[in-house]
């Protein structure tokens, strides 16, 4: 039996080099999976389409990498879900860099002194970032979570600001931060002021760090030691989409490469910082650019050693300019998704834990991916506003009773965890109330405010 379609974008309409067609079997690559072996970029498509043999996702063949990863997830890291008290504060929204699958930028030019653009956008001041952390911190959250549109007034630091302002380069997407109703002030002075007492900073993704050091001729080993001097304390892999530049050049031409992105993550590694890493999938690609993905990420972790998880990112297609432009009109199935996670957890057999994004699925969902090879169920996230602006459906906060409702239905054990993983803690469903207890403040008190703990506003922004 077989789904509609395996992917929702015409195979015609790009030309790409590369498509889901390979000399091995479904079933042989199925055997390696189950037997533990290493597999190769063509045992993943066929394990990812359920056989390049036929159209459509076999359902029945499905089920089977399913199980197979369903088992592989048991044996790594048993029946523990894991999640973390964390809180999302970006910084703003503006960005020129014009990538169509997001609608979280607006155009840097509507922030301007004088405009009378009428946008949702937002920039945070230093200051105003470190009045939402503290808040934050009190609680109970254990991490900041901080990914930016790339605003073109901000620079790494001083440095970088005075290399700036002196160059008649053109092409450096950079204008004064005079020029700008809020100054963001730098990429340094940012983390600073989110560098609270005890929490953990997971910040500065790889495009961002391009961008704080564009018109210099620094390395980006340069700009994350000066940022974990700053107070960084690990990167979030994001802005990878799909590490295969044929389909970079469709849906974000103005990013960086592949090779880019992967050397800023090894400089990341270089001077002691964890990263994490993804995938956005679901738009123009087709499997086997998923499946090469997964292995520029198993690559590059045996390499690093310092990918302390692996994050499956089903795109959210509403409101995109690549949906406007009706270039897709869908995003990927629920077959699909299930197989992204359940390919990711046998291809990634050097990455421990692989995430499940309610953000991205639901709930419902969320934890169906938790039987498909998922491990990890994402965090309180106190505030979400690239997916919901993006037109997702799905909420802004889960409290620490959700969690342990949702985890000890499916049979499985509520796990709260540090970012990097090295600190977790088992939550008994039988002694309530729930709250977070690794956090610098946190004494088990649940985190949905009352009068004596003030949440944090996160919709504090640029008026």
């Amino acid at each position: 039996m077989a789904d509609e379609a395996r992917t929702n974008v015409p195979r015609g309409r790009f030309d790409f080099e590369h498509v889901p067609e390979t000399d091995r079997s479904f079933e042989s690559a199925l055997a390696a999976a189950r037997d533990g072996e290493r597999l190769s970029v063509a045992d993943g498509i066929e394990l990812l389409t359920t056989g390049t043999d036929r159209e459509g996702i076999d359902l029945a063949r499905k089920e089977a990498v399913l199980e197979a990863a369903d088992r592989r997830r048991a044996e790594v890291v048993g029946e523990e879900v894991t999640f973390v008290a964390n809180l999302n504060n970006n910084v703003t929204t503006a960005c020129n860099t014009g990538c169509l699958f997001c609608n979280f930028k607006d155009t840097a030019q509507n922030f301007e002194q004088g405009s009378e653009a009428d946008h949702g956008g937002f920039t945070k001041t230093p200051e105003e970032s470190r009045e939402i952390v503290e808040a934050a911190r009190e609680l109970g959250i254990y991490e900041v979570t901080s990914v930016s549109g790339l605003h073109p007034g901000m620079a790494l630091d001083d440095d970088h600001l005075e290399i700036l302002e002196s160059s008649d380069r053109g092409d450096l997407n950079y204008k004064s931060p005079e020029a700008y109703e809020t100054d963001p002030g730098t990429y340094v002075e940012q983390v600073e002021a989110m560098d609270v007492e005890g929490l953990h900073l997971h910040s500065m993704t790889p495009e961002e760090a391009y961008h704080a050091r564009r018109g210099t001729d620094w390395s980006y080993e340069e700009v994350y030691r000066r940022l974990k001097d700053a107070g960084l304390d690990s990167v979030p892999g994001t802005a990878a989409e799909i590490l295969v530049d044929e389909v970079r050049s469709v849906i974000c031409p103005g990013k960086i490469g592949s090779d880019e992105w992967i050397e800023a993550m090894e400089a990341a590694a270089a001077v002691g910082l964890d990263t994490t890493a993804t995938i956005m999938y679901g738009h123009v690609e087709n499997e086997a650019h998923r499946v090469m993905h997964l292995k520029r990420i198993r690559d590059l972790q045996d390499r690093t050693d310092n990918i302390t998880e692996f994050v499956p990112l089903s795109f959210v297609h509403p409101n995109t300019p690549l949906a406007e432009r009706g270039i897709i009109d869908a995003g990927a199935t629920t077959h699909e998704d299930e197989l992204m996670i359940a390919v990711s957890r046998l291809f990634l057999d050097n990455v421990e834990n692989i995430q499940s994004s309610w953000v991205k699925y639901g709930d419902e969902q969320g934890l169906k991916m938790l039987s498909c090879g998922a491990n990890d169920f994402m965090g309180t996230i106190l505030s979400e506003e690239i997916t919901k602006r993006a037109g997702g459906e799905f909420g802004e906060f889960r409290s620490f009773a959700e969690y342990v409702e949702m985890i000890t239905a499916v049979g499985k054990v509520p796990v709260e965890r540090s970012t990097d993983y090295r600190q977790t803690r088992r939550i008994d469903p039988d002694d309530p109330p729930f709250g977070p207890e690794l956090g610098p403040a946190a004494d088990g008190t649940p985190m949905a405010p009352n009068p004596d703990r003030t949440a944090p506003d996160p919709s504090v922004a640029d008026d």
